[in-house]
C-alpha cells in the first residue's frame, strides 16, 4: 500500500500548471521526455491542530516509474541511523549520536576514517555526518551512514515500515558496485576525542541476501552513455542503482514531521530531541551553521533548496522555511519538502522530480539543470505557494512546534 493516500478529485495541481502555459507548458507538452512526477499535499489543521493531509498528483506519481533518486536517499538513512544509535543504547548507555567515531577499512574500496576537522571535536560522529548530509548534501557523510546501517537493515526496516518501492544498493559518487557495496567497514565509537575509551564496536559486515526486486518500468534510461573517454551506444542500465518511490520519499518526510499522524507500526523509533535534531538541520541554510562551517557564496541559502528557489544564488521568500532534501544526478533534479510561512499561516508538502538530458547521452555532464531543471523545480514551488496563500483554511495552523528548530 503506497504511504501516499490520493484524492485526485478537482486537482488543484493540475489545474495550477495547465494554467500557466508560459511556464509549465513545454513540461506538459513533452511527459515522457522529462518524466515528471509530483505529489502535492495540502494541510489541513482541526480545532486541535491536528493535521489532515489531502493529496494530488501529476504524471501518475508511479511507484513502479523509475527514476534516480540521488541525494533523496540520504534522508531515510540519516532517520535509520539515529533510530539504530537509539536502539544500541539499551546495551550501551553511553553511546549517543556525538560519540567520536573511527572508521576502519577491511574489504577493497574502503576508506578509513580517523579525523574530521569540520567537527569542533576534530572527529566525525553520525549526529556530524547527518549535519553534512542535511545541510549541502555530502556524499561522503551519507556513504559512512550506509557503512553503519548496512545496506540489508536500510532497506528492511524501510520495508517494514509500509515503504516497500525502495531499494538501495550502493555508496554515491565512488563507483559503489558488487561485491563491495555489500561490505561496509568495521567502526568504532568512543566516549572521548582522544579515542581511548571505546564504547561500541561494529565489526566490518557483509550483505548476503537478495537485493529487493522490484519490478519497475523505464530502468534503462537514454540512447548512450560515456564511459570514462567512450561513448556507449545503448542506454544506461539503472537496475543495479538505487530507487525510491517519489511517494515513498514524501511519507518518510511526512513521518520525521508528523509522526503522530501516523500508526505506531510506521513510526520511526526515535525520541523528541531526534526529531528535532532532523528538523532544525533540514531547514537550516548553511551559512547559518557552526560546526560544518560554510561559506556563503559558495553555498548560498538556495543551495539545496531547489523548490520554490531553485537556480542563480539568492535567498528564499521572506518568512519562508524549508524542511527538505534534494537531489542531482544523471539529469534528474528532485526535491522532497515541506514548506511553510508561519506568519502567513502556510504550510504544504510537495515532491517532485523531474528529468533533463536534451541529447539523450549520460554522464556526459551537459544536462538541462540551469536552463529546464531549476527554473521549472522554483516556478512550481511559487505556483503552489501562491496557491497556498490564497486557500481558505477552516482553522489557522499552529506551526511553534517548528518554529523550536530555528537556530538559536
Amino acid at each position: 500500500m503506497s504511504p501516499i493516500a490520493v484524492a485526485q478529485t478537482g486537482n488543484p495541481l493540475r489545474r495550477l500548471l495547465h494554467a500557466d502555459t508560459a511556464r509549465f507548458g513545454r513540461i506538459l507538452r513533452a511527459p515522457k521526455q522529462y518524466r515528471v512526477q509530483i505529489i502535492y499535499t495540502q494541510i489541513n489543521r482541526d480545532a486541535q491542530n491536528k493535521p489532515h493531509f489531502r493529496s494530488y498528483t501529476y504524471g501518475g506519481a508511479n511507484l513502479r516509474r523509475y527514476f534516480y533518486p540521488a541525494s533523496t536517499v540520504k534522508l531515510p538513512a540519516a532517520v535509520l541511523a539515529l533510530e539504530k544509535l537509539r536502539g544500541l543504547r539499551t546495551q550501551h548507555p553511553a553511546l549517543t549520536p556525538e560519540s567520536p567515531v573511527r572508521i576502519d577499512s577491511a574489504f577493497a574500496g574502503q576508506t578509513r576514517v580517523v579525523r574530521d576537522s569540520t567537527n569542533s571535536t576534530g572527529r566525525a560522529s553520525i549526529a556530524h555526518y547527518i549535519r553534512k548530509v542535511l545541510l549541502v548534501s555530502d556524499n561522503d557523510a551519507y556513504n559512512r551512514l550506509y557503512e553503519f546501517l548496512g545496506p540489508g537493515p536500510l532497506n528492511a526496516e524501510l520495508h517494514r515500515r509500509g515503504y516497500q518501492h525502495v531499494r538501495l544498493m550502493h555508496r554515491l559518487s565512488v563507483g559503489d558496485q558488487e561485491p563491495g557495496s555489500r561490505h561496509t567497514n568495521p567502526m568504532t565509537f568512543f566516549a572521548d576525542s582522544s579515542l581511548q575509551m571505546p564504547v561500541y564496536q561494529q565489526p566490518g559486515g557483509f550483505f548476503a541476501g537478495a537485493w529487493p526486486q522490484l519490478k519497475l518500468k523505464g530502468e534503462k534510461i537514454g540512447k548512450g552513455y560515456m564511459q570514462g573517454e567512450k561513448r556507449i551506444e545503448q542506454p544506461l542500465d539503472f537496475s543495479t542503482k538505487n530507487y525510491i518511490s517519489l511517494a515513498s520519499l514524501q511519507g518518510v518526510l511526512r513521518a520525521i514531521l508528523f509522526p503522530e499522524s501516523l500508526p505506531a507500526e510506521r513510526r520511526f523509533q526515535l525520541d523528541a530531541a531526534d526529531y528535532q535534531f532532523l528538523r532544525r538541520y533540514m531547514a537550516m541554510l548553511p551559512r547559518e551553521s557552526e560546526a560544518p562551517r560554510y561559506d556563503s557564496l559558495e553555498y548560498p541559502d538556495n543551495y539545496a533548496k531547489f523548490l520554490l528557489a531553485g537556480g542563480p544564488a539568492g535567498p528564499l521568500p521572506s518568512g519562508v522555511r524549508i524542511f527538505n532534501k534534494i537531489g542531482q544526478a544523471y539529469g534528474f533534479l528532485i526535491d522532497n519538502a515541506y514548506i511553510t510561512n508561519e506568519a502567513q499561516g502556510v504550510e504544504f508538502l510537495l515532491s517532485a522530480v523531474i528529468y533533463t538530458n536534451a541529447d539523450g547521452i549520460l554522464n556526459d555532464d551537459k544536462y538541462e539543470y540551469d536552463a529546464i531543471g531549476f527554473p521549472f523545480m522554483r516556478d512550481l514551488g511559487q505556483a503552489v505557494y501562491q496557491h497556498e496563500l490564497k486557500r481558505l483554511r477552516r482553522y489557522r495552523p499552529n506551526l511553534s512546534q517548528f518554529r523550536e528548530t530555528q537556530r538559536k
